[in-house]
């Protein structure tokens, strides 16, 4: 019975339930629809806010931490980034790119501009409804705080919950345990392809590593400040001399990417609306905009204002798919397109790795994805955080228990190759996603307001 409903509750959200025809045999999701439109829509609001205050979110990441509490603004984007940098970041290229040929690429890239203008409203938000966290230090916050604060409002009274902060909550946390078991699945099985390693193994290591960090009070971020600048430099410097390396093949690649975006051939073809949805759809599941996940760290922050901290995120979305995703992309594109034919997924990124570095290919990419989803699970236990507060109150039976569950997850996840879990995971992202919305619709004139005062007050410096 729990199956059938969590089966039915995906269909709708991502599947067949809900589908708009686009041609070619290709269909479009509800959540990327709701997704797209909001992405559209706060970025006309926000005046291409991307492109225009792009030196002010780098200014925004560099200040220092203004108090004792609380995180700097970069080591929120350092959190953050470790979430959005995972799977999505090379499984989600390959497929997109697989799927839907170089032209998804460029999609991607105009899914990130969109999505950057939601994480700064989400965030915006997260960052003024903020509240102090008597357990951790500091401070704590996210949709389910901004949604209590809308409930109170229409309620007209003090609520000591609210039914849609709840949901969230509940929603935010089935997600991440769903995610859990996904990324210890795809690090055992790395391993087992790269180095012969027997799953439980690699499962057994895992855990005992993640448990000897997230068991303690302020672990994660310590690790996350350490990893995750690490990895994402080590992946970025590889594949940029490997761009170095294959100079004389990038202007045939960009040529590709932006020839098969808009391409005559795909169009008549009918194949534009695979490019076209297979970008978007990888491109706004990797950088999260919207989903409510950024918005848990963004609350975490020692900032003067929260116009900074949205800022800080939405830069985060621009590292995630414009420069790592891209990054991915890259790599498989400068490969002959004969030594790929009828390669997709994996077995597609192993190879064009195995064609630029020979063998350690190979082992670079399992290393890699060992990184960038360990690094995952660290970032949604910090996400955790508040939600489990705001659901159970400030104890840490609570936030110890939902720890160990995760931990469970993972132990569970890289033994078998499916569980309902993983698809609890895809339920809880969409449903956290349409609780969002229905705070950032009616709350995103005051995340547009403080813009507005901020950049009278920028004027007049």
């Amino acid at each position: 019975m729990l199956v059938n409903l969590i089966e039915s509750v995906y269909r709708l959200l991502w599947g067949d339930l809900f589908i708009l025809p686009l041609g070619g045999g290709i269909g479009i999701s509800f959540m990327v629809v709701l997704l797209l439109a909001a992405g559209i829509w706060f970025t006309s609001r926000t005046r291409l806010l991307p492109v225009r205050l792009f030196r002010d979110m780098i200014a925004a990441v560099c200040e220092k931490k203004q108090g004792r509490d609380g995180l700097s603004s970069f080591q929120t984007l350092i959190i953050s980034t470790a979430t959005r940098v995972g799977m999505g970041n090379l499984v989600g290229v390959v497929a997109a790119v697989s799927a839907g040929g170089a032209g998804a690429v460029f999609w991607m890239w105009v899914t990130a501009l969109l999505g950057a203008s939601t994480s700064f409203i989400e965030s915006t938000l997260a960052q003024k409804y903020r509240q102090p966290d008597p357990l951790y230090g500091g401070w704590r916050g996210g949709p389910a705080y901004y949604l209590h604060v809308l409930a109170e409002r229409k309620r007209g009274k003090k609520l000591k919950r609210s039914v849609t902060a709840a949901l969230f909550a509940a929603s935010g946390l089935i997600c991440w345990c769903g995610i859990s078991q996904v990324i210890s699945n795809s690090v055992s099985s790395a391993f087992e392809n790269a180095f012969h390693i027997p799953p439980l193994a690699t499962t057994l290591v895992l855990t005992a590593i993640a448990a000897v960090i997230v068991l303690r009070r302020n672990a994660t971020v310590k690790s996350l400040d350490v990893m995750v600048p690490i990895m994402a430099v080590c992946y970025f410097v590889i594949t940029v001399g490997i761009v170095l390396f294959n100079l004389p093949k990038l202007p045939a690649v960009l040529g590709r990417i932006f020839t098969e975006a808009f391409g005559l051939q795909q169009a008549v073809a009918g194949g534009f609306g695979a490019v076209l949805m297979n970008g978007v759809k990888r491109g706004l599941f990797s950088n999260e905009a919207g989903s409510g996940s950024a918005p848990c760290a963004a609350a975490a922050a020692e900032c003067d204002d929260p116009v900074k901290m949205g800022f800080v995120q939405a830069l985060g979305v621009l590292i995630d798919t414009v420069v790592i995703c891209s990054c991915t992309a890259f790599l498989m594109l400068l490969v002959p397109q004969e030594l790929t034919t009828g390669l997709a997924g994996m077995d597609l990124l192993q190879k064009a790795m195995q064609y630029h570095l020979g063998s350690f290919g190979i082992v670079f990419i399992a290393v890699t994805l060992a990184l960038f989803s360990f690094s995952t699970f660290l970032g949604v236990l910090y996400y955790a955080r508040g939600n489990v507060a705001y659901l159970c109150g400030d104890n840490w039976w609570s936030q110890t228990a939902y720890k160990l569950i995760a931990l469970v997850m993972l132990v569970i996840g890289g033994m078998q190759a499916y569980t309902v879990v993983w698809d609890l995971g895809d339920v809880g992202i969409g449903l956290m996603t349409i609780f969002n919305m229905l705070a950032l619709v009616p709350m995103a004139h005051e995340a547009l307001d403080a813009l507005n005062d901020y950049e009278k007050r920028k004027k007049l410096q």
